[in-house]
């Protein structure tokens, strides 16, 4: 069996997450890599950390998709002596390529957003912001089969996601039910406006701040109030890395499916969350009130 060209694996990517859907600040497609160079395995992963190229290099990868980008912003030089440049170098050595999927995976059809709603169990989604492409967009929005408490859709969170220090973070009352749902996948507070014109009872995302997150919940109370309904949408706050590693086992599957089998794909279980614990509020020592 003949394995294809890192332009031909290339190629598949760029249809299935077109570099030009990206948002226009993100950093996509091939990073480091010979076109010509044959691929025969795949890793796919969330960070380009040290701990996922160990990864690569001792499975004899030769091409690590991950979904954030090594380099963000523009660089002059890629030298052994800085953290990032030193991974560069050790792929080359190794005969591994670097693609990155980023925001061009998060609206994609099947991407970061569909596979975070999928395992939450979310049904009829619809892009939370489209795109120009119906069925492309930052986010989805739709409904559960069936209404359930938000502690319960919180749990479920909790056990469809990789564990992370954080688990899940939750805001509004445990017993509120919960039918319609807003997820995105990654850092998702500059949404809240979309989230509340689509009427979603709950929102899942990552990375949320205080102030944001404290001003939507205070919005949401005081319409609720004049409403007469549920002070809604409620938050569910899980870890950037888990919300965003459910999408790899179905971007692994679609890339092996469109190669013919030709290349064998691996999904790591590596944590690159960069939190490794938490000391709950109750079990910290005796200390003075504080603000």
């Amino acid at each position: 069996m003949t394995s294809p060209r890192l332009s031909d694996v290339v190629g598949v990517l760029h249809d299935l997450y077109p570099p030009g859907t990206a948002q226009d600040w993100d950093a996509v497609g091939l990073a480091a890599g010979d076109p010509d160079a044959p691929v025969a395995k795949i890793l796919f992963a969330v960070d380009p950390v040290e701990t996922v190229v160990d990864e690569a290099l001792e499975w004899g990868a030769d091409l690590l998709l991950t979904h954030h980008p090594l380099f963000l912003r523009g660089v002059h030089g890629v030298a052994a002596t800085t953290a990032k440049g030193a991974l560069v170098h050790r792929l080359i050595r190794g005969g591994c390529g670097l693609y990155v999927a980023h925001t061009d995976a998060d609206a994609a059809p099947g991407g970061v957003a569909d596979a975070l709603a999928e395992v939450l169990g979310v049904e009829n989604r619809v892009p939370l912001v489209p795109g120009d492409d119906p069925d492309r967009g930052i986010g989805r929005v739709g409904v559960l089969a069936e209404p359930t408490s938000l502690a319960s859709f919180a749990r479920r969170a909790a056990r469809v996601l990789p564990a992370t220090a954080q688990g899940v973070r939750v805001a509004g009352d445990p017993d509120a039910l919960v039918s319609t749902v807003a997820v995105v996948g990654g850092a998702g507070d500059s949404l809240f406006d979309a989230v509340r014109a689509s009427g979603a009872d709950v929102y899942v995302t990552g990375d949320l701040r205080h102030h944001p997150a404290s001003e939507l919940r205070e919005r949401a109370a005081h319409d609720g109030r004049a409403s007469g309904g549920a002070p809604t949408p409620y938050l569910v706050d899980v870890a950037h890395f888990a919300g965003e590693w459910t999408w790899l086992a179905a971007a692994a599957s679609t890339v092996a499916h469109r190669l013919a089998g030709t290349v064998e794909t691996r999904v790591s279980t590596r944590c690159t969350d960069p939190w490794t614990f938490q000391i709950p509020s109750s079990d910290a020592p005796d200390r003075e009130d504080h603000p």
